[in-house]
């Protein structure tokens, strides 16, 4: 199978998956896009916590659709995070319903460590841009937060990726020009 399309296996609904979210959404009129044309309906589409036998198709799907890399976008670094944090990778695909293949289409990292809230590695497949599932994936993301008494969420977008400026904004989030990252990498 190529890296970039998941198995319907990889989001079958983990054990215990509420379907609440998908039923927020559509009570809010969040919807498939404006152009309407070939687009999933948005009542297919079902976001859920990762499980570890996610993870190797996460990482193809980062692939495709993440820019940037870090020292942590390995197989050891996501099974870290899912160990520590199990809802922490959220995952956006299409239920084997849909009129479309069935797969993941989309990620967002929403770390909580019980004092800020971080968003990392929000990405939509390139072919399934524009369509909501980004949005549906914050909405999930930051429902997450509050339910953990989380404040503000903060992203991690990388400069250049204009595309992404507009998304985040459109979702309320804006930069704090006062801010900038420092890192260490800890191992070689």
């Amino acid at each position: 199978m190529p890296h970039h399309q998941a198995s319907a296996t990889a989001l079958a609904p983990a054990r215990g998956e509420r379907e609440e979210t998908r039923r927020r959404h559509r009570k809010r009129g969040r919807h498939a896009g404006a152009d309407g044309g070939g687009m999933p309906d948005m009542n297919d589409l079902r976001i859920r916590a990762a499980t570890p036998d996610d993870l190797d198709a996460v990482l193809a799907f980062w692939k495709v659709a993440a820019e940037g890399t870090s020292i942590s976008d390995d197989r050891a670094g996501v099974e870290r995070l899912v160990a520590r944090d199990p809802g922490a990778l959220l995952l956006a695909g299409l239920s084997a319903a849909g009129g479309e293949r069935p797969g993941l289409v989309g990620t967002v990292v929403a770390g909580f460590d019980g004092w800020r809230c971080h968003l990392y590695r929000l990405a939509v497949h390139p072919k399934r841009r524009r369509r909501g599932i980004g949005s549906a994936l914050l909405a999930a993301a930051e429902e997450r937060f509050v339910a953990l008494g989380g404040r503000r969420g903060d992203a991690m977008v990388l400069q250049e990726n204009e595309r992404a400026h507009h998304a985040w904004r459109a979702a309320g989030y804006a930069p704090e020009p006062q801010w900038r990252r420092w890192v260490k990498p800890l191992v070689e």
